[in-house]
Formats: structure tokens, sequence, C-alpha cells
């Protein structure tokens, strides 16, 4: 009799485990995401990123995995890595890094990247230098290299950059900084562009052009 108790209850544990695990099944089968929640980006709008992972109508959360929704928008150039997290409640956390941008080309709208790829400016992106006029590409790509190691709060400074060469330097640059002063400074030498600041405590509040180039001296605005 005790066995046959026993038994009757290790069949109601068993029936009880399968019909969780029938549930919980069934939960998962009709999951469907409830909550997109985007970190981490400054240029690509939400609703970008949500288009460009091909969730933009919340599908089932099991039919398509973290993977895919990563190499999706890893495809997109300005997007350097991405981690997406998926839980049983239907949120998924999508956390981006974006690559970080060096300059804008005036002449074709496009901007260029750390990497030296080039994208398209569809959001209209400010607070980076615009490059106004055309650079052999072998300069450019040599110049964009260092650009990118100067300080990022010199690099917001910049307003335009033009490519002026002459017969001693092909590789001399332009820059209309947003305070109204100008640099000009060689590729070789940009890294001096870091010393800024320290130069405009030289200028006591005045404006001037400043040759970073060589010599490292300025001239007064009259």
């Amino acid at each position: 009799m005790k066995n046959k108790k026993k038994r009757i209850k290790r069949l109601v544990k068993i029936l009880i485990i399968i019909i969780i695990i029938i549930g919980i099944c069934w939960y998962l089968k009709d999951l469907k995401i409830k909550n997109i929640y985007i970190k981490g980006n400054t240029t690509l709008k939400d609703y970008e990123i949500i288009e460009l992972a091909g969730i933009q109508d919340y599908p089932n959360m099991f039919s398509i995995s973290s993977r895919k929704i990563e190499q999706k928008l890893k495809m997109n150039k300005l997007i350097s890595s991405v981690k997406v997290k998926k839980n049983l409640f239907g949120k998924i956390v999508i956390t981006i890094k974006e690559e970080k941008m060096l300059v804008k080309n005036e002449l074709d709208n496009t901007i260029y990247l750390a990497n030296l790829e080039k994208i398209t400016d569809d959001n209209k992106v400010i607070g980076i230098p615009t490059l106004i006029n055309d650079v052999p590409s072998d300069i450019l790509n040599k110049f964009l290299e260092k650009l990118n190691k100067i300080d990022p709060s010199i690099l917001s400074k910049i307003s335009e950059i033009s490519y002026k060469p002459n017969e001693y330097d092909k590789d001399l640059f332009l820059f209309l900084m947003n305070d109204g002063n100008y640099v000009y400074i060689t590729t070789t030498k940009l890294s001096n562009i870091d010393k800024y600041e320290s130069v405009l405590i030289q200028l006591e509040g005045k404006k001037g052009i400043i040759y970073l180039d060589s010599g490292n001296h300025f001239e007064i605005f009259q």
C-alpha cells in the first residue's frame, strides 16, 4: 500500500513537471519582442538600428538569434562592435559602439571614419571638421591616420580643413578653428595641434594665424 502511494506521488510529480515544461515551451513559442533598448549610439538613430537588425515588426524572440542580429548590424560601416542580449520577458538590449568619425568631405557629402572607410552623411552630422577641397588619396590617407591620433577635444575645435600644398610642402593643410583662428600644419607635424590650447594663451585673446608647420610661431590679425 505504501509503495503504491509512493508511485502515485512520483507520477503526480512527473506530471506536474511535464505540465510546467509544456507551459514554458508554449510561452516561449509565442513570446514576441516586447521592449527594445538601444545603448551607445550617438549618430545612428534608434529606429535605424532596429531596422538594420530586422526587428522593426517585433518578431518572436527566438525567430532570430542574437548572433544573427549582431551580424546584420556589423554590416553597417559606422558600427565597430555590437552586443545583443535577450531575456525571457521579451526584452532585448542592443549595445552599440560606433566607429570614430574624423572629417566630413564637403565635395561628396561623405564622412571619413577612423578605419579609413567612408559613409554617406545621411544624418547631417555636426561637430566634426569639414574638408572643403580635393586631396590626393595617398596624402589624404596618411593625413587621416595622423588625425585619428590627436586629442578628440582638439579635433572638435576644428571647423574647416583645406589642402594648401606649396613648392616646399606637399602635405600642408590649413585649419579654420571654431574660435576664428587659422592653423597651418603638415601631416608629419599634425601631433603639434594638441598644443593648441597652450598656444592660445600666448595669443592673449587675440586672433591670428598659427604656424605649427614650421617654428610654432603666429601672426596676429591687424
